[in-house]
């Protein structure tokens, strides 16, 4: 147990924690806007696929009559 507290207290007065938290930020960030990247993208691509299944379907009715 006093091993670990000493990495503790070595890691709290190092430059390391803060650079961590930084990072993390950083990295929490990157994450947002990926998934906000991908919920735009999936959304105008399920746009398109609802367009084609509707042209599909429209084109084999009148292919039928």
């Amino acid at each position: 147990m006093k091993n670990f507290m000493t990495k503790v207290e070595r890691f709290m007065k190092s430059e390391d924690g803060p650079t961590a938290v930084e990072y993390a930020v950083m990295l929490a960030l990157i994450v947002i806007v990926c998934i906000a990247s991908i919920t735009s993208i999936g959304e105008e691509v399920n746009e398109t696929f609802q367009g084609i299944t509707t042209d599909l379907q429209t084109a084999n009715g009148a292919a039928t009559n």
